[in-house]
């Protein structure tokens, strides 16, 4: 990345570095990837309808790697989110927080890591790579995650920014997401994706654990704990209280520019900045920022699939011993 691009920096050094650029499939690569999906996939799908839900959910596990061996610091801001509960919203608050809502990219992972895709990927920008927070203003950087706490390196010293979506939510707007950017015909039916969802198979692992293992440290003075859902309902509040845990006292015309660059309507407009590159069978476009509500699974779920959700995660939040607020955060349906 570039001075011009984040538009934070007067390092020479910084401006003479080569930018990260992510890979993303050539134009001849992703034309040559769709007869495989005609003739392979598709197919493949069909024939294998009872098992190719729990094939694609292992297989969604087994390409995210771990977090590698790392330190760290002060000026690191982890956002640590379940897949599909507001992560690209969260690390875009942290980020324009920690640029003074004056940061700008071409595509997020360009100046936010994602440590636990493998390196091979090229998908983000590497963590050892100082350029993103060398370029900040305020000193700090954002990471991103998915993973749990045990599985994600702990620092006093560092900020960790958790947030869970209702599971209803997570699983409604994951299953528009997979479609959209990867599967597309070949996606599972909702109600086969929904058996594996509700099961020690879930893509990414358990929505339970994950909230549990960030809810019980969350009143470490450098966690914070939040809910979409809250988010959702009041923008300012969450802006403030992430600028709060981050350190950062941004003045009145700096916390405008960040509420209003982070706002749902502002976010889709710069939707390209954030959407996956996906296969040429399917639209990723829009796929990342799609609609960002709260409460609306009904749009795909029937009522019973709804308290079907809500009873299974929150038993499996009470074998996990966790006091975690379910009912109260998440309504039973629409």
């Amino acid at each position: 990345m570039s001075a011009q691009t984040l538009n934070a920096t007067s390092d020479p050094a910084l401006n003479a570095s080569p930018r990260f650029r992510r890979r993303t499939p050539s134009t001849w690569q992703r034309v040559a990837m769709t007869p495989m999906f005609w003739i392979v996939v598709l197919p493949l799908s069909k024939i294998l309808a009872r098992r190719w839900p729990l094939m694609l959910s292992r297989g969604i596990t087994r390409a995210i790697g771990t977090f590698p061996k790392y330190e760290p610091s002060a000026a690191d801001v982890f956002v640590c989110s379940y897949f599909k509960s507001g992560t690209n919203w969260t690390m875009h608050i942290a980020l324009q927080i920690a640029f003074r809502g004056n940061a700008r990219f071409e595509h997020v992972h360009e100046v936010v890591p994602w440590p636990e895709v493998p390196a091979r990927m090229q998908m983000a920008v590497p963590l050892a790579d100082d350029r993103p927070r060398a370029a900040s203003p305020t000193g700090l950087r954002v990471i991103k995650t998915h993973l749990a706490l045990d599985a994600v390196p702990y620092s006093p010293a560092a900020r960790y920014v958790a947030v869970v979506r209702d599971p209803k939510d997570v699983f409604v707007s994951s299953y528009h997401f997979l479609r959209a950017v990867a599967l597309g015909r070949a996606m599972p039916s909702v109600r086969r994706w929904l058996d594996v969802y509700l099961s020690p198979d879930t893509a990414l692992g358990s929505w339970a654990a994950h909230l549990q293992s960030y809810w019980s440290v969350r009143d470490r003075p450098n966690v914070l704990f939040l809910t979409y859902e809250q988010m959702r309902a009041d923008l300012p509040a969450a802006v403030d209280k992430i600028a709060n845990l981050m350190g950062v006292d941004l003045t009145a015309d700096e916390r405008a520019a960040v509420i209003e660059q982070c706002t749902f309507e502002h976010m889709k407009k710069i939707g390209a900045n954030f959407d996956p590159a996906g296969p040429p069978w399917a639209s990723s476009q829009g796929a990342m920022i799609r609609r960002g509500e709260r409460g609306k699974s009904g749009e795909l779920l029937s009522s019973a699939d709804q308290t079907r959700i809500d009873d299974y995660w929150r038993a499996q939040l009470a074998k996990l011993g966790s006091d975690f607020p379910y009912a109260e955060a998440f309504a039973k349906a629409d």
